[in-house]
């Protein structure tokens, strides 16, 4: 099995992303009091919440300690990945369409955010490149070309297939998506080498024996996958309840016109509330 050795690139500033935990494997879907309640985006607080019984995947937070990780890393970060899901919707198509493809998961997308913040031209210091921080030897393995002429690695469409392949490979070598989010950061063999230490397949028990970074590679996946599903399914919640409630567009346009650029922020402040709470309303009910 080859080893691929990539680079998160959003652990740099400004993107404050610490290590992250996606958490798969554990069946227990945790109740709503145990859930982050501070992933944001300007303006709105996301209840994360919201999305915790519909992962296809099965996502849910391990223990105590994987909890405060997730809700700790939503509060720091939750303005930079506000900007990244603006920019999101092209790649995310593409994603989606080659995830499709291969039967994998559509919470996968969510480790393009993490690899590159799903720019296409992301570099890391050690050479891992594209949306999906592929390394030069594992792109070849994968049938990419890499050479002084052309790489695709920052093709969208080409280095997505490949990293389908890759992810595919890895669940049939350890069928566990936990432990292949561990793999596709550091590699295979520190996966191997903590199931022998731990004697266990479970990311939450034999954690401890991977690399830093690759722990905290699959907590940030699962942070960002809750981020992203809630702030989707608020937003759609919220808009769909304040149709109701909003005076005509040409009224709003005049009205908007006027506005100073404070009083528009502080508008459209109150409009994210009032949204917000319509949205965790209809939720409820």
């Amino acid at each position: 099995m080859f080893y691929l050795n990539v680079k998160t690139m959003l652990t740099r500033v400004p993107f404050r992303f610490c290590s992250i935990a996606l958490i798969m494997a554990v069946p227990t879907i945790p109740t709503a009091a145990d859930l982050c309640k501070h992933a944001t985006v300007p303006g709105k607080k996301i209840n994360v919440n919201i999305i915790a019984k519909k992962q296809s995947m099965g996502l849910s937070l391990g223990n105590e300690q994987g909890k405060k990780f997730v809700d700790n890393y939503l509060r720091h970060n939750d303005e930079d990945l506000y900007v990244v899901k603006q920019r999101s919707v092209g790649p995310f198509s593409i994603i989606d369409s080659v995830l499709g493809r291969y039967g994998l998961p559509q919470e996968l997308r969510y480790l393009a955010v993490i690899e590159s913040e799903l720019k296409p031209t992301a570099l890391s210091r050690v050479g891992a490149r594209g949306p999906w921080q592929l390394m030069p030897t594992t792109a070849h393995e994968l049938g990419l070309k890499v050479n002084r002429k052309s790489d695709d690695r920052v093709n969208y469409y080409k280095s997505t297939v490949a990293a389908a392949k890759y992810l595919r490979d890895l669940h049939r070598e350890f069928g566990d998506w936990l432990l292949v989010l561990a793999a596709y950061n550091g590699g295979p063999v520190p996966v191997y080498r903590a199931i022998h230490k731990a004697h266990s397949r479970s990311f939450w028990v034999l954690q401890e024996y991977l690399p830093a970074e690759s722990r905290g590679h699959v907590k940030k996946f699962i942070a960002t996958a809750f981020y992203f599903e809630a702030a989707e399914k608020a937003e759609a919640s919220a808009s769909a309840k304040a149709e109701v409630r909003l005076v005509s567009l040409p009224v709003r346009a005049a009205v908007a016109n006027r506005e100073s650029d404070e009083d528009k922020f502080q508008r459209l402040m109150r409009e994210s509330a009032r949204s917000l709470k319509a949205s965790n309303e209809l939720m409820n009910n």
